[in-house]
């Protein structure tokens, strides 16, 4: 998958991060976090949007999340949801149950 535009998903209520995914200029993948919870999770937030891209296929994208204190579900899920917009796709490969 490519990212064509930007895009976001999630909202900054207690216990849920918003994502913003956007083209980014090299081939890599820029993480960018503001997280409540940086100094004892900000690594394995990381690790969690950068596993989730890599299953999409994605290499390529400007990421900028802003947590608060989401679990690793609800930032797969939105991680994925902000990719698949900003890839312009209209249909949604979710996975099977416990993915």
């Amino acid at each position: 998958m490519k990212i064509q535009q930007t895009a976001a998903a999630g909202t900054m209520e207690s216990s849920d991060i918003m994502v913003t995914i956007s083209p980014s200029s090299g081939n890599n993948i820029e993480i960018e976090l503001d997280s409540t919870v940086e100094k004892q999770f900000g690594d394995d937030i990381r690790r969690t949007i950068s596993e989730t891209l890599s299953e999409l296929g994605i290499t390529d994208a400007k990421v900028q999340a802003v947590d608060k204190g989401a679990l690793d579900c609800a930032i797969k899920a939105r991680v994925k949801a902000a990719a698949y917009r900003a890839c312009g796709e209209e249909s949604y490969q979710w996975g099977g149950a416990g993915k």
